[in-house]
């Protein structure tokens, strides 16, 4: 990635089909989402071990009160653990990317706490 260039990473849900000319789409669920085969799923690639840990996602429940903790120690994982991410922060060098989730909640989930994670981690 060239100095001072900001990565393109969007965030869109998995169940969303892949539109055309869509950057390539990335899966950072730990569990595979219902009722989708890998064909209509469209991805590039699953970052499964950058998901939340499953103790976490337990936790959370989706439960929008609990977002601001959940931020917090996901961020808190991913600090602990960067290889997890190193695929995608490779990925966001060679051009866009798309972050894609199964959670309903488009503004409280892990992939809107991991797009963060890696546009802070891609200027370190």
């Amino acid at each position: 990635m060239k100095a001072g260039h900001r990565p393109a990473i969007t965030i869109r849900r998995v169940y969303e089909p892949p539109a055309p000319g869509e950057p390539p789409r990335w899966l950072v669920d730990r569990i595979w989402p219902r009722g989708l085969t890998k064909a209509a799923a469209g991805l590039a690639g699953w970052a499964k071990e950058a998901a939340p840990s499953t103790a976490l996602r337990q936790w959370f429940g989706h439960e929008p009160q609990r977002f601001a903790e959940f931020r917090r120690r996901y961020i808190a994982e991913l600090r602990a653990r960067p290889e997890a991410t190193d695929v995608l922060v490779a990925a966001a060098h060679v051009g866009p990317i798309t972050l894609v989730y199964a959670a309903q909640d488009e503004t409280h989930n892990n992939a809107a706490v991991l797009r963060e994670y890696l546009m802070g981690r891609a200027h370190a």
